[in-house]
């Protein structure tokens, strides 16, 4: 596979706008590690190769185990994750497969009472951005260095 555009080079206002959602998820009351595990499981949902390779990375830096990171995409069978991981995680799930999920009141009703509204719509955010990322690394073919 070769790469096919530079994205950063091409689009420079749209990275920018890319880099202000970033900048709000760090903001957030999200903790880190949380938001590497929500990044790294849309990536594999979407297989994108670099930004699994990334979020592995920056979440090995946030203290993640390998243990809760060769699992988090089996996260329901494992005893690994608490219980609002596994809201954020189920949340990410339905966000991102949301033209078959439609992201359902029995998922919402599981999820609202670990985060504030405040929190919904960050964590929703970084769920969006992160499957934003992995369309521009997947179409443009960013590969892992």
């Amino acid at each position: 596979m070769e790469p096919r555009l530079n994205f950063y080079k091409s689009g420079p206002e749209a990275m920018k706008a890319m880099s202000a959602l970033e900048q709000q998820i760090a903001r957030s009351g999200l903790e880190k590690s949380l938001i590497e595990l929500v990044r790294l499981r849309v990536s594999q949902i979407n297989s994108c190769a670099y930004c699994i390779d990334v979020h592995t990375s920056d979440a090995r830096k946030a203290g993640e185990s390998e243990r809760r990171l060769s699992t988090v995409a089996v996260w329901r069978e494992t005893p690994f994750f608490t219980d609002t991981e596994r809201a954020a995680l189920e949340w990410t799930e339905s966000v991102t497969l949301v033209a078959n999920t439609r992201v359902p009141d029995d998922v919402w009703n599981r999820v609202k009472d670990h985060f504030t509204p405040a929190e919904m719509v960050d964590l929703t955010l970084l769920v969006n951005t992160i499957n934003s990322w992995n369309r521009f690394a997947i179409a443009f073919r960013k590969l892992p260095v």
